[in-house]
């Protein structure tokens, strides 16, 4: 699929783990990502990491000229995460949940590599705020050697279960490449999704936003989901 020319990315985020897996096929992925994003001239958002796949990433992009920006929780310092020379700038702040925050206001989209715990907890908070319509920023997943497969089969089974609907799985966009996931990424664009809720979220400067608000009828919610979890 060929990238949409007015789709224009800046920042991109690259969350993945602070190890590099079993096989070599993890390594390889992570370095010909940070290849692809800095020879499509975007910056890189990351988790400020010095280990594992987010090393890989963060340095290939680097040394192609990208900006790097590694956004890292205060109490992984003493960890060692932050030694050796980080790539790029480094932004410390409180937590986990403000790190997440963070990467959403300095990014355009979200590739997920494979990786620990940490990482799919970023995953699953930036998918629930997209289906909240908390966000509209694309969520790609690059499925090297097949790591998200069960976290795909999962969905499936949650949604023949009646506990997601099955409009959550359009909130993935899943590759088996850098440059094919990019391309999707590139050429995403969100559509309305009749399952709506009254939100109400903080801008930047802290001053209090409010986003189209709807009537939301539970019968008529409720029908909605049901179609979903059918379809």
């Amino acid at each position: 699929m060929a990238a949409t020319p007015n789709r224009q990315f800046k920042n991109i985020c690259v969350l993945s783990g602070f190890n590099y897996g079993k096989h070599k096929e993890f390594f390889k992925a992570a370095i010909d990502l940070g290849r692809s994003i800095a020879e499509r001239k975007l910056h890189l958002v990351y988790g400020g990491g010095n280990r594992g796949l987010s090393k890989l990433v963060s340095e290939a992009a680097c040394v192609r000229g990208s900006q790097v920006l590694g956004i890292i929780p205060r109490a992984l310092k003493p960890l060692g995460s932050l030694s050796d020379s980080p790539t790029g700038e480094a932004l410390v702040i409180s937590g986990m949940q403000e790190r997440i925050t963070k990467m959403l206001n300095h990014t355009d989209a979200f590739i997920f590599l494979s990786g620990d715990l940490a990482t799919l907890e970023a995953l699953i908070t930036l998918a629930s705020w997209a289906h909240l319509h908390i966000h509209q920023k694309p969520i790609g997943l690059l499925n090297v050697n097949n790591f998200y497969d069960g976290f795909i089969a999962f969905l499936n089974h949650a949604i023949k279960k009646y506990f997601i609907p099955s409009t959550a799985k359009k909130l993935f966009i899943c590759a088996h490449t850098a440059n094919e996931l990019l391309d999707y990424l590139q050429a995403y664009r969100p559509k309305p999704d009749p399952w709506t809720f009254v939100l109400e979220r903080l801008n930047n400067d802290g001053n209090s936003s409010h986003s189209k608000k709807y009537k939301l009828d539970l019968t008529s919610a409720c029908k909605y989901f049901l179609l979903c979890c059918t379809t």
